[in-house]
This record gives C-alpha cells, sequence and structure tokens, in this order.
C-alpha cells in the first residue's frame, strides 16, 4: 500500500505540474500568474467577497492576498471597497472583461489536457479526488 501511495502521489505530482507549466505559459501572454487568474474566476462569479473570503478560497494567507490584490489593483483590473472592518473585492470593467476572456480560455486548455481521458475516467478521477481532498486536513 505504500508503495502505491508513493507511486500514486508522484504521479500526480508529475500531472499537476505539467498542466500548471502549460496554463502558466498561457497567462504569461496576458503577464499573469495563476494566483492572479485565480482571482479573477473567483471575482467573475463572486464580486463583493470579502478580502478574507478570497484568502480562504485560493488557500493563501492574509499577508499574500494583500500583495496580489495589491498587484491587480495597480493594473486597473479591480477595486478594494472598505465597509466597516472589512475590505470587499470588485472586479473594475477592466477586469471583467478580461477575466471574460481568460476564463473560457483557461476551461479550454484544461479540457485539452485531460481529452485523453474518457468521460467515464474524468468522472471517476474527479470522484476519487474529492474524497481525497475530503480525507485530507
Amino acid at each position: 500500500m505504500q508503495r502505491y501511495a508513493v507511486a500514486a502521489w508522484l504521479r500526480m505530482t508529475r500531472v499537476f505540474h505539467k498542466i500548471e507549466h502549460r496554463l502558466t505559459q498561457h497567462l504569461r501572454r496576458y503577464d499573469l500568474s495563476l494566483a492572479h487568474f485565480d482571482v479573477l474566476a473567483q471575482l467573475q462569479g463572486n464580486e463583493g467577497i470579502t478580502q478574507q473570503e478570497l484568502a480562504d478560497r485560493l488557500l493563501v494567507t492574509k499577508g499574500n492576498i494583500c500583495q496580489i490584490l495589491d498587484r491587480m489593483m495597480e493594473r486597473g483590473l479591480l477595486v478594494r471597497r472598505q465597509e466597516g472592518r472589512t475590505n470587499r473585492v470588485f472586479l473594475t470593467e477592466r477586469g471583467r472583461q478580461l477575466a471574460g476572456v481568460l476564463v473560457p480560455e483557461q476551461e479550454a486548455l484544461m479540457a485539452e489536457q485531460f481529452a485523453a481521458l474518457s468521460p467515464a475516467e474524468r468522472h471517476y478521477l474527479l470522484r476519487a479526488l474529492h474524497v481525497l481532498d475530503r480525507s485530507l486536513p
């Protein structure tokens, strides 16, 4: 069982890095990182979430989300609006337009990466990863 677990982890890591490399290359054309894309994608359907909610969804620290958002604000892609003691995050028109282009492009790239799997294999993989994700702290 231990050998299987290590082999599965190594294979999963290898596949992850290959896909991440492909997505990163695509985002370089827009001078964006994966973290910036994640913010755009999260905000596209959830504008007005708090900065902390965004950090939680992206699995980053408060300090990291501040740096990411600062850079995106400098580029005119989003704004923060303070409400009481919390900051809410919204896309600007420029950010909405960019997300409207990038999200479908990234979805198409992801579909390409998983095209080698049959629909049943993709479904099984998603279920297996969901179970594994929920079992980890």
